[in-house]
């Protein structure tokens, strides 16, 4: 049920009134069957100004970085690797690169201003935890960017 399970509601918490937007649980598995295309993430909860967001990699994505949000990534099946863009020691020396290859079940954090890009030989699902202000091409606007998020 799209939609009806994301109504708020109101419950009382400690003596106070919260309006709660979801509080059941929520299988990945069915979220990510409603996923038909890659690198379109999806939001599928919220809490504390972040979002949970599912996603399908497949090839390369953009290079970019984020300037105030540090990223999460959790690989739910498939694998990929997280390409870095690293500065050297010396300004006049091109930037390395270094890639870190995540396997379902682990996970990276990806700290504010890093140049990265998720790479997917093969289609891979993915959990992300980010705040909800993140653009998912940070600095970069191109093909990738998706401006507005769907709720799943």
């Amino acid at each position: 049920m799209v939609g009806t399970d994301l109504l708020p509601t109101t419950y009382s918490v400690q003596g106070s009134t919260a309006l709660v937007r979801h509080m059941d649980k929520i299988n990945l598995s069915q979220k990510l069957s409603l996923i038909n295309d890659h690198w379109s993430p999806r939001i599928i909860g919220e809490l504390n100004g972040q979002y949970v967001k599912m996603v399908k990699f497949k090839g390369p994505f953009t290079w970019h970085h984020h300037e105030t949000e540090d990223e999460m990534f959790l690989v739910v099946k498939g694998r990929f690797r997280m390409e870095f863009r690293e500065n050297g020691s010396d300004p006049s020396q091109p930037r390395k690169q270094r890639d870190v290859w995540l396997e379902k079940g682990e996970f990276i954090i990806v700290p504010r201003g890093v140049e990265h890009r998720p790479v997917a030989d093969e289609e891979a699902e993915v959990l992300l935890f980010e705040p909800a202000s993140t653009l998912n091409t940070g600095n970069v606007q191109d093909e990738f960017t998706v401006p507005k998020l769907e709720w799943l």
